[in-house]
């Protein structure tokens, strides 16, 4: 379960960023391997590492949500299906990643006939598989932080029903969001 505060889990959201930038950043550098076939099967193995690796950041893999009740499960799993994610709380599968990729589908297509064009080729092919799997990353992430939010916000309305105090972070207040404009 998800049990962080916004703050935290504005933290989760930039170390996954991170993580999804080095991953691409290797995807890119396996893209102008001049061999075909190379850089769309390290796109598929990075894919298969990184969206666990994510899920499991947010609080979200399959293994997390499993140890769940019923009913928070089914609110979980509401949110999920509401913004359309097939990646997140599932096991990683080859054949999830291949419906990811399509996806992102011409910029794969465009790096696959460009990489041949000599030497601007490779850079573009390179660029391309950055791109692409830098969109496919941060797509998750997105994904990811807006499923972990809407479980603090049921999380913060259950304990508000209950007369619990819900606990207001001070880097909330000491940020300028609640100053008087001028």
């Amino acid at each position: 379960m998800v049990n962080y505060s916004l703050n935290d889990l504005e933290q989760i959201k930039k170390e996954c960023k991170r993580m999804v930038v080095r991953r691409a950043t290797a995807s890119g550098g396996a893209a102008i391997v001049p061999i075909p076939g190379t850089d769309f099967l390290t796109d598929v193995s990075i894919l298969m590492q990184l969206l666990p690796a994510i899920n499991k950041k947010f609080g979200l893999s399959e293994e997390q949500l499993s140890g769940l009740d019923s009913r928070t499960k089914a609110y979980i799993y509401g949110y999920i299906t509401a913004i359309g994610s097939r990646t997140i709380g599932k096991i990683i599968s080859r054949g999830i990643v291949f419906q990811l990729l399509k996806k992102v589908g011409i910029r794969v297509a465009s790096k696959q006939i460009v990489k041949y064009v000599p030497l601007v080729g490779q850079g573009m092919a390179a660029a391309l598989s950055f791109s692409a799997m830098r969109h496919a990353g941060n797509s998750h992430i997105n994904d990811c932080y807006a499923v972990a939010k809407k479980i603090i916000e049921q999380q913060n309305k259950e304990w508000e029903l209950k007369g619990e105090p819900v606990v207001i972070p001070l880097e909330a207040i000491s940020t300028n969001r609640f100053a008087w404009k001028k």
